[in-house]
Formats: structure tokens, sequence, C-alpha cells
């Protein structure tokens, strides 16, 4: 009887599956039936692997809800059949995409990582073989007949990080990834250390439910010295705009010039929803620690506390199309799956 755990590899485009051509020097995806001829070590993994390949394998830059959707459907039609899925992405949408995927993925109890790497798999120094071997024997551990791994995460250099609080910081360095505001879940070294203590685990009882609409009607919008209310105004007055991620200064701070204030009070009023997110690359928003947020809280500007712009925007498209969100402020500042503090 073979008690070895199937693990389903996604591949969906990006520089991992890549090749190179030696003799032009271009980049082309391969034929990912070969993936084992490109990595034999994968015989060695205690593990069964099967693998899925999108018709057309994109450019992450390309990636879209749609995609999202493809991905989770993936996910749940194969749900019952494999104990893990692995997710190959492009970098440079990784983090939006396990943001969205863990909003989607409602009750998983099954690990999703997402992985990728920064050359492609056929090039002499590559961190695609460390990344994709790493990911599926993550994706593989088991204690007691269950996944350790019950979420979706993303894993890139060493590091395992909850996929919602990640953020891509380097286009060159292999350590491409970030969690700032709280550790990775695991590292792989001599031994793989899993901090079981941060992990996040649902109801056994709760099914799997696959969330396939998501809200396009948004955008997000930094704030900077000299910002220009025409340029505001302009902005939350197109048409059909359902929500808005407003990155701020520091701890939440904004402009408190009265057009700023009753620009955003009168789109706030007609029904956008503002979510108040922090430029920096780690800390939390404290709407009301300094009277240049105090005002925003007034008028009705929503607080994403510590969460990443990443899952903040996906968060909110995932919000705006749920047909059943009575309280959108609340809705949006409780956790759902371990993406910003209680």
């Amino acid at each position: 009887m073979n008690n070895k755990p199937a693990i389903l590899l996604i591949y969906t485009g990006g520089t991992i599956g890549m090749v190179k051509d030696f003799k032009t020097g271009a980049l082309r995806a391969f034929n990912f039936d070969q993936l084992v001829e490109r990595i034999p070590e994968l015989h060695l993994l205690e593990c069964s692997i099967e693998t899925y390949s999108f018709e057309v394998p994109i450019d992450s830059s390309d990636m879209r809800p749609e995609m999202w959707v493809q991905m989770a459907s993936v996910i749940e039609e194969n749900y019952k059949k494999f104990d893990g899925f692995v997710i190959l992405h492009g970098s440079d949408t990784m983090s939006y995409s396990a943001s969205a995927l863990s909003f989607m993925l409602e009750n998983t109890r099954k690990p999703i990582i997402l992985t990728g790497s920064q050359l492609p798999i056929g090039d002499l120094r590559t961190d695609a073989k460390e990344n994709l071997i790493t990911a599926i024997q993550i994706a593989a551990l088991q204690e007691n007949n269950k996944p350790v791994i019950q979420e979706v995460c993303l894993y890139f250099e060493y590091k395992l990080y909850r996929g919602n609080r990640t953020s891509k910081v380097s286009s060159e360095l292999f350590n491409a990834f970030t969690s700032p505001n709280i550790p990775h879940l695991a590292e792989s070294g001599v031994n793989l250390r899993v901090n079981k203590a941060l992990l996040e685990y649902k109801n056994e009882t709760l099914p799997l439910t696959v969330h396939k609409e998501m809200s396009r009607n948004v955008m997000i919008l930094k704030v900077f010295p000299g910002i220009q209310q025409k340029v505001l105004k302009a902005i939350l007055n197109i048409e059909d705009l359902e929500g808005i991620v407003l990155e701020t200064y520091g701890s939440g701070n904004a402009p408190t010039e009265s057009w700023f204030l009753n620009t955003l009070a009168e789109a706030i009023a007609k029904g956008l929803k503002v979510i108040n997110v922090t430029q920096c690359s780690s800390g939390s928003v404290h709407m009301g620690k300094y009277e240049t947020s105090t005002e925003l809280k007034e008028i009705g500007v929503i607080s994403g506390k510590d969460i990443t712009t990443e899952a903040a925007i996906t968060k909110l498209m995932f919000l705006l199309a749920q047909k059943n969100v009575v309280d959108f402020k609340e809705a949006f500042e409780t956790p759902i799956c371990g993406e910003m503090e209680l």
C-alpha cells in the first residue's frame, strides 16, 4: 500500500519554468512533462508528484483575478485527491496571488505553497531547484497522517512565509521576499525547522469553500507631499470605483488640509471604502495615535492595521464581492486567515 503524500504541482508561468537557449541566450518555457528529467532529485522525495500546467503559461506581470480563479478551481477539483499543492509562479506578483488565494480558499486544511525563482531552472546558478524541492517537501510534511501546514504559504530562499504577510523586496537577490510583521513559519537548513506556534489551523468540521468572485473596481493610491486636490478628486470619482487602499505615512498619517479630508469624506459618504495602510515596510496603522490620523478615523476611513498592501488590495477585492457583508469596516478590520493582527 502506498502511503506517500500526493502533491499536485501547478505551473502558471514565471522564470522558474524557463530554460535558456544556449545558442541564442533567449529564455523559453520548457515542457513541464519533463520536470523530473530536469530535476532528477524529485525521485528522492518521499511523496508522489503529478503536474498541471496552464495551457498558456503567463508572465506574472500579466496576473489577473481570472488566473486566481483558475488556480483556486484546480485546487478545488483536486482537493480530495492530493495532500498538498505547490504553485509555481512568477515572483513579481506572487505576494498578490498568495494573498488572494488565502481569502478565496476558505477553510483549507491542506498546504498550498507558492514558489518561484530569480533565475531559470536551466541556469547553472539557479535558485529554482532548491525552492521547488523544499516547497514540495514542506507540502508533503505530515504528522499523525495530517498535513503540518494547513494554509496558503510562500516559500523562497530557505524560508516559508504566510502568503498574505509577504512582500517582494528585491528584484536581484535570491532572498527576494520578506514578511515584515510576523516571523517566517519555517526555515530550511540542515534541518527543516517549523514554528508550529505561528501556524493557522481551521475547524475540521468546516468544508473547503472556494470563493470565485473578486471585485476589480479598486485601486491603490500612495499619499505624497504635494498631492493635488484635482488629482485626488479625479481618482475618487472614477466610474464604478468601489474601494481604495490609501498608503499613508508612518502609523497612518495623512495631510490635515481641509480639502484633502473633505474630498475623502465626500467619497466615503457616497459609499467608497477607504482602507488606510502604512507606506512603511513594517509596522502598523494606529489611527488616532497622532492628530494627523484622528480626523481620518472620524470620517470613516478603515484601519488596515499591520496588513501589507498586497493583502489589503486583495482582501478589499474579496470582501467587495461578498453579498453577505453587513458591516464592511468590521469585516475588513477582523482577521480572516492571519493576514493582520487582531
